[in-house]
């Protein structure tokens, strides 16, 4: 006998109120596996649209502005070399005063810093990087001994940066 066969007379030996309560436990066991394997997967990935579509949004968002801010940077005019390095040396000057010395090494601009807050030092790069158009090519920066005044308990940086500034007419690296 084949196994088709052995289950049919297996079923009809049973009663018809086990056949009821066996037929509607495999039922029971068939919903739960179908609201496993087709349902819940679906109604888990429609109820994080929302946030995925939040995040999209904002990952869409920074990219229009990281466009925007490419397309304004694209549209000034070009800075020259000597005006560049003049706006880069009123920045040193603002910002640090006498604790930084440039130095024009041609191609690029050495800035030797002494002593400064970082606090200062992020406000110079971010001049320096929209007044000259400058990028820093080289960072070497160590933490100074002195660490603040009796008032103030902030650390204070020592270091030199190698800045790239635009080039010059007829230019070229």
């Amino acid at each position: 006998m084949n196994r088709t066969a052995v289950l049919r007379q297996r079923w009809q030996a049973l009663a018809v109120r086990e056949r009821r309560l066996l037929g509607t436990g495999i039922a029971l066991i068939a919903c739960a596996l179908f609201w496993e394997l087709m349902l819940a997967p679906a109604l888990r990935t429609l109820s994080e649209v929302a946030a995925e579509h939040a995040r999209l949004d904002s990952q869409m968002q920074q990219m229009q502005t990281l466009q925007a801010r490419a397309h304004a940077l694209q549209a000034q005019p070009r800075m020259q070399r000597d005006n560049a390095l003049r706006a880069l040396q009123t920045a040193t000057k603002q910002n640090f005063g006498d604790k930084a010395q440039i130095q024009n090494m041609g191609e690029a601009v050495n800035v030797a810093v002494h002593g400064v807050d970082a606090v200062t030092l992020t406000q110079w790069l971010a001049q320096a990087r929209t007044d000259a158009r400058a990028t820093v090519r080289e960072a070497h920066l160590t933490r100074s001994n002195a660490t603040g005044t009796a008032t103030s308990n902030v650390a204070h940086w020592d270091g030199s940066f190698v800045m790239t500034l635009p080039l010059g007419q007829g230019e070229t690296r």
